[in-house]
Parts: structure tokens; C-alpha cells; sequence
């Protein structure tokens, strides 16, 4: 007999607004304890020293994070020229110095090779697994980390501020920074995209700041700081997105009650009756339908030959 999970069974959807310092799974422990959720997961790493949206998956939501990591992000971040560092962030050491300052007009020159479908060479210190251990825990113990260029999709990449010939500047950026702006598909590192854009320019430079504004539904309107969310615990329950928001992009399956009771017992529908009677227009990513009863989520779903197959039930 499976074991019972300690804690309250909470499902939903809660948007953080990571502070700077904290790693993505001090968030979810933190949140865990203000909560005292059963299930508590992330829906995308922010590296410690980055700010800005970090979705939690509460109980059933977790069984939808996939779908919250293939969605597009937005970043906002500041490159500072002249040092490249072992992190790629502030927090590394400096390895190279170069006293090349890049110029609007030259930035702005480079940038369209950043966009689109691209290689990139993940940072060495980043999650990426090199013979089953983390490129991070080679690089931290000083052992060679031979990392692949990988695919990744750049949908935007623009300049946002940089300092004019005169030495004017905007209040937020140092006359050897430049902040940008990007929109990316999965597995882009901004830290990467700072590296390589900086030696396209024929100088260094790493990521002073970084912010994350979105990722897939989730934005910095529906965020909150992790001491307003404790402050709130005291009086109320978290207010949760429901575990459907992030399943925005996938079309939904109406379902009579018999049929969702069906589903829920992992049995699949015959898939005529179903779609006959809904216009049906597509399926999601993989042929992947939502299935909703009542206005509630019932499972994930594929059309295989004549039938309906849950693939993933949500119990809530």
C-alpha cells in the first residue's frame, strides 16, 4: 500500500516572485511551509541571483508542469562588457578582460543572428547532465566539462538601454552595460545568449541582472512576494490559478459525467459519440486533448484509433 502523502491536498497553480539570493527549491520549501501543501513543485529553474516569475505546482498541478516549461519565457536582463566569468553571471569568477565597449548601432547589428531556430553551448555551470553528473558539479570541482551546442528556439532579442556617445544613460544601466529584452522557447540560458552575443562583438561580458517577466500563461501581474504570501496565510488560504490555467493551449474535450467517471477510473471512451457532437477543431502538441466535465478537469487525453485514452488523471 502506497504511502499518504503529510500535508493538506492542495491543488492549483501559485505564481511567485522569486527574490534575488534564493534558489528555485528554497521557493518551493518556503512555499511548502507557509501552505503546508502536500505537493509543492516548480515550473522552470531561476538561477539564485535572478529575479521575476516563478509558477508552483500545487498537488494535481504538478501533473501539468510539462506544459508550463514548453511554453514561451520572457527575460529582461543586463549585460556587463569588458569581463567574461566562470558562471557567465556576477557571482563567477573573471576569467578574461577585454576594454571594448560595443555601441548601440553595433549591438543592434549582431542581434538578428540570435533570432530564430540557433545552437547554443549551455553554461558550464547549469543543470545540463555530462555522463549522468551535473555540468555545475564538474565545474565546481574543477574537472572539464564538455558540453554539446543545442537547438533552441529565439522568437525576440531587443535592446532596451544603452549608453549614447555623449556618456548619457538611462539611471538603470552603468556606462559598460546594456539591458535587452528577450522571448525565448525551452532550454534557452539568457546567461549563454550574454556570453555569446558579447564575443560576436568582439569583447567579454556576462549577465549583471536578470528578470524573468513570463513564463507560458503565467506573468508578473498575477505574482506575489513570498513575505505578502505569508502575510496572507495568516488570515486566508492562498489564492490559486486553477489547475487547468496552465493547459491555456490545449484544446478541451466536453465530457458527460458518466464519461468523465470513466476516464477517472483510467478506462478509455469510444471516440465517436465524443467528438461528434463538439467541433473539434485540432489536438494539442503529441495529439494531446484536455478533458473537462462540469466545468472540472478530468485527465489528459489521446485519440488512439476509435478510442479516448487518458494518459494522465487529475484528481481534483
Amino acid at each position: 500500500m502506497a504511502r499518504k502523502r503529510k500535508g493538506k491536498p492542495i491543488h492549483g497553480w501559485l505564481i511567485i516572485d522569486k527574490p534575488s539570493g534564493m534558489t528555485s527549491n528554497d521557493v518551493v520549501g518556503r512555499v511548502r511551509r507557509i501552505t503546508g501543501a502536500a505537493k509543492v513543485g516548480h515550473g522552470g529553474t531561476l538561477d539564485p541571483m535572478a529575479t521575476g516569475v516563478l509558477p508552483l505546482a500545487l498537488g494535481e498541478a504538478t501533473k501539468t508542469v510539462a506544459y508550463v516549461m514548453d511554453g514561451a519565457k520572457e527575460y529582461t536582463f543586463t549585460i556587463r562588457w569588458g569581463e567574461a566569468r566562470t558562471t557567465d553571471d556576477a557571482e563567477g569568477e573573471v576569467t578574461d578582460t577585454s576594454a571594448k565597449r560595443p555601441s548601440a548601432e553595433e549591438i543592434r547589428a549582431q542581434l538578428v543572428h540570435f533570432i530564430g531556430r540557433i545552437e547554443q553551448v549551455p553554461p558550464n555551470f547549469s543543470a545540463v547532465k555530462v555522463n549522468g553528473r551535473r555540468a555545475y558539479a564538474l565545474a565546481r570541482a574543477d574537472q572539464a566539462v564538455d558540453l554539446k551546442p543545442r537547438p533552441i528556439q529565439i522568437f525576440q532579442f531587443e535592446l532596451l538601454d544603452q549608453p549614447r556617445s555623449d556618456g548619457t544613460r538611462s539611471e538603470e544601466t552603468r556606462p559598460d552595460e546594456a539591458r535587452f529584452r528577450v522571448i525565448s522557447g525551452k532550454g534557452a540560458y539568457m546567461r549563454a545568449l550574454a556570453r555569446d552575443l558579447a564575443l560576436k562583438l568582439g569583447t567579454f561580458g556576462h549577465i549583471s541582472a536578470l528578470r524573468r517577466v513570463s513564463v507560458g500563461p503565467f506573468g508578473e501581474d498575477r505574482a506575489i512576494s513570498l513575505d505578502n504570501l505569508e502575510a496572507l496565510s495568516h488570515s486566508a488560504p492562498p489564492e490559486l490559478l486553477p489547475v487547468e490555467t496552465a493547459l491555456a493551449d490545449i484544446p478541451a474535450l466536453a465530457l458527460t459525467g458518466a464519461e468523465a467517471q470513466r476516464l477517472r477510473h483510467g478506462q478509455p471512451l469510444p471516440a465517436l459519440p465524443v467528438v461528434n457532437r463538439q467541433s473539434l477543431q485540432k489536438t494539442g502538441p503529441d495529439g494531446v486533448l484536455f478533458a473537462m466535465a462540469e466545468g472540472k478537469p478530468v485527465a489528459l487525453v489521446r485519440i488512439r484509433g476509435s478510442e479516448i485514452r487518458p494518459f494522465r488523471i487529475l484528481n481534483v
